[in-house]
């Protein structure tokens, strides 16, 4: 007669009183003990569909020559793992998938507070990945697609130019400052911008002058670990506010400014580091009045600001922000290349004189020829075909790496594609730990970046952080190779 492997609701009944139960040699478990059942369960939880029935405990104790008791206990431990589920009256019953069965935990984020473990190492993190090792883990271009050549006549004009090794304005030259207005909205004036080296500087100075020690700092729980670190150098306290693929949520927002009492927020709308998330329109004007209402500033870091790829992101929030609430950091760096250490922070009202003041003591001002060859390269055409060649080239190597996830990985969700910047933010399985998963694929050959270096809060679920600038197509396929054995062999 044919098994019937999926039980039944009337073969699950409990065992009538008085019952013998069959036993085998070296009793518990018989020829397979319990081992031998957990191993079965296992498996038909594996193959079956979910809510499929599981065999009995009478049809377990027939097979395995076991008593009622060492079934309970294989059943126990195979329910313990997640993978079953035994309802009275119903037996046992293959499990949902956990991502079937996920609720929304990011609410505990905030209650949790920030771990004690941050910041990560940043020389770690940002050190330049060894020869012969695959780089999806920094963010800046790749040497073959930097603008090299206009970079050089650039900066060549930029070297005759009077003044050019003289000192500038703290606040910067006039024509760059005026160019990068220009960028950030059409309210915005020279006079509101005042250049800084780099984007890192501008995050260290504004945390600086718009905090004290002590203070918190709302941010998005998945959040720029540079960003975390300028904090903490300046004393403030990290407080992770939940977010999800439409940027953070506004009424986590309010409510954390609310309880922490924090007068300054750190957001990424754009294209965010790591996830990739671009704030909702339709989310837009409650964080603004969230911050109206707690009289708090927001530091927008616009990181990649040119560098949409499928859609036409919203402009900066700074740009619909009329009473100098937002203030907003530009960076040329990940658009251009690492060496030109040009960024600005835009800021409007008594907000903006105290960061010129503050500023003086970092570095004075940036190289004036650094400055003139951001001018010359934004001024020019090239600059305007140097962006569509980028986007074209970072739109191509997208494509490669979600491909080649979707064919070596296949069993893991798949990442959600971003739709600009420059990374992908992979989900790995459930329990896996994103530290060990990292060491293990940079001995193997490829440099990831570990979820959690990029957590505030207790990590949700574990992720990686693949990024496409710094490596072309085949080298993003061959990485995802090795990361796929990585992953299988555990």
């Amino acid at each position: 007669m044919k098994e019937d492997i999926g039980g039944s609701a009337a073969a699950a009944e409990v065992e009538p009183r008085g019952s013998v139960e069959p036993r085998g040699p070296g009793e518990p478990g018989g020829p397979g003990g319990q081992a031998g059942i957990v191993d079965e369960l296992t498996a038909l939880c594996a193959r079956l569909p979910a809510g499929s029935a599981l065999p009995s405990t009478r049809e377990l104790q027939r097979r395995h020559r076991a008593s009622a008791l060492t079934v309970q206990r294989a059943l126990a431990a195979v329910a313990a793992r997640g993978l079953l589920v035994t309802t009275p009256g119903r037996g046992s019953v293959v499990a949902e998938p956990p991502a079937s069965r996920s609720t929304d935990l990011s609410w505990q984020t905030a209650v949790l507070g920030a771990r004690d473990d941050l910041p990560h190492d940043m020389t770690e993190l940002y050190s330049p990945v060894p020869d012969g090792v695959l780089d999806l883990a920094s963010a800046y271009l790749d040497p073959a697609v930097q603008p090299v050549g206009l970079l050089a006549a650039a900066a060549a004009r930029a070297a005759r130019r009077p003044g050019a090794w003289d000192r500038t304005p703290v606040a910067g030259l006039p024509d760059l400052r005026g160019l990068i207005a220009g960028l950030v909205s059409p309210a915005h004036s020279a006079q509101d911008v005042l250049v800084t080296s780099g984007g890192q500087a501008a995050l260290a100075l504004v945390f600086r002058a718009l905090g004290r020690p002590g203070e918190a700092l709302a941010v998005e729980h998945t959040t720029y670990p540079g960003a975390l670190a300028a904090a903490r150098a300046a004393g403030l306290v990290p407080v992770p506010v939940p977010a999800d693929a439409a940027g953070v949520r506004p009424d986590d927002l309010a409510d954390v400014l609310g309880r922490s009492g924090a007068r300054l927020v750190y957001l990424q709308p754009r294209h965010a580091n790591p996830t990739g998330a671009v704030l909702a329109p339709s989310r837009r004007p409650a964080v603004l009045a969230a911050l109206r209402d707690h009289r708090a500033f927001c530091v927008e870091d616009d990181w990649v600001a040119p560098l949409d790829l499928t859609a036409v992101s919203p402009p900066p929030l700074a740009a619909t922000d009329p009473d100098g609430h937002v203030v907003h950091v530009l960076s040329l760096s990940k658009s251009v290349s690492p060496g030109l250490r040009i960024a600005a922070v835009s800021a409007r009202g008594p907000v903006a004189a105290r960061l010129a003041r503050v500023r003086i003591t970092d570095d004075l001002f940036v190289a004036p020829v650094l400055q003139q060859t951001a001018v010359e390269l934004l001024s020019t055409p090239g600059w305007r075909r140097h962006l569509a060649s980028l986007r074209r080239v970072l739109l191509a190597r997208r494509a490669a790496l979600l491909t080649a996830i979707a064919r070596s990985l296949p069993t893991l969700d798949p990442p959600q594609p971003p739709s600009g910047g420059v990374h992908v933010w992979l989900p790995l399985p459930a329990g896996a730990d994103d530290r060990l998963v990292t060491a293990a694929a940079r001995r193997a050959g490829v440099a990831v970046g570990p979820g959690s270096a990029y957590t505030v809060g207790e990590a949700i679920a574990p992720h990686l952080r693949l990024t496409y600038s710094r490596t072309p197509g085949e080298g993003l396929v061959t990485a995802v190779d090795r990361l796929a054995a990585v992953l299988r062999d555990g």
